[in-house]
């Protein structure tokens, strides 16, 4: 058989396995026909066939790379993952993310540590020495969060409530989310930068919360009432991305038997789940903050309730995907 014959004989097949890659890729996998999976199978390996024929009679570059684009189509169409399904997102939080951070406790612990030793500190600060937290957050900083939770925001649920907390979850979800990405992507300052945006941050909420405590009730009433519910997950998360950005400082800095390129790479891919973890608690944290922190209830209910989610938080990431054990008497 001369190249020209085999073009010829073999050229319909060629079309009707690029028509049929075609229509089938483009549709879910669950609606493909029967009699299309056998067609498209069958030429499939027929054409994995000419182009080994092809390349063995070395009849041209042109006609072995037409093949060999079939035939990745073909195999990218036949054998594609299936889509992300909920499941997947569930498995992953439920017990992927938890895994993963317990497995990189060590990171975690050190950014604890960097967010909340500042954090203590500055409590005591802003709580003792008030011409020293203004010089350090800034007068303005400081009277603007004592005016914001001097009085209750809301007296009822009314429609005002309904508009502005909308309103507001957006605001939180964008602002929370740019401190995590920051505490998370300036790992890549071999982690100078992932220190220098949890102890800064950590040093502000301090000197706030101090300042607001030395005010007294109910200042300091409205404020930790409304901070309880979310800050559990909010506070967490923002460790959590900056724990992310000391593992990608990780693998620049400490690359063991890898190579650079390669240790980055792997230990990129854990600190990108740390943060992504990081990323679902903060959408909670918002939603909490927008809708639930500021409702006009008793305070004793918050504490309650803000008890609770902190008890949770710490369940869900010590507990949620362990193996359990089973014992056979």
């Amino acid at each position: 058989m001369n190249r020209e014959r085999f073009i010829r004989d073999r050229r319909n097949d060629w079309r009707e396995f690029e028509t049929l890659v075609s229509r089938m890729k483009n549709s879910r996998q669950s609606k493909w026909g029967s009699r299309d999976v056998a067609t498209l199978s069958r030429l499939y390996r027929s054409i994995c066939y000419d182009l080994s024929l092809v390349q063995s009679r070395e009849w041209g570059a042109r006609l072995e790379q037409y093949l060999n684009d079939l035939v990745a189509q073909g195999h990218n169409c036949l054998y594609r993952s299936p889509p992300q399904s909920v499941r997947a997102v569930w498995d992953f939080f439920a017990v992927g993310f938890p895994r993963l951070l317990r497995r990189r406790y060590k990171p975690f612990l050190l950014a604890l540590a960097l967010f909340l030793v500042p954090l203590i500190a500055s409590v005591w600060v802003g709580y003792t020495r008030p011409d020293l937290a203004e010089l350090i957050a800034g007068r303005e900083t400081i009277e603007q969060a004592l005016k914001s939770y001097e009085n209750e925001l809301y007296v009822e649920g009314d429609s005002r409530y309904s508009s502005e907390r909308t309103r507001m979850f957006g605001h939180y979800i964008n602002n929370n989310t740019s401190i995590a990405f920051q505490a998370f992507a300036m790992g890549v300052l071999v982690g100078i930068g992932t220190c220098y945006v949890l102890i800064s941050n950590g040093i502000i909420i301090g000197i706030l919360k101090g300042a607001i405590l030395a005010k007294g009730n109910p200042t300091a009433d409205n404020f930790f009432s409304f901070i309880i519910s979310h800050g559990s997950f909010e506070l967490t998360a923002i460790v959590i991305a900056g724990a992310g950005g000391l593992v990608l400082a990780q693998g620049i800095l400490i690359p063991g038997q890898r190579t650079r390129g390669d240790s980055l790479k792997f230990h990129g891919v854990e600190a990108l789940q740390l943060a992504l973890g990081a990323g679902g608690m903060l959408f909670v944290a918002a939603m909490l903050e927008g809708y639930f922190s500021p409702l006009p209830i008793a305070s004793s209910i918050k504490y309650v309730v803000g008890s609770m989610l902190w008890l949770l938080v710490a369940v869900y990431l010590t507990m949620s995907g362990r193996e359990r054990i089973t014992h056979e008497g």
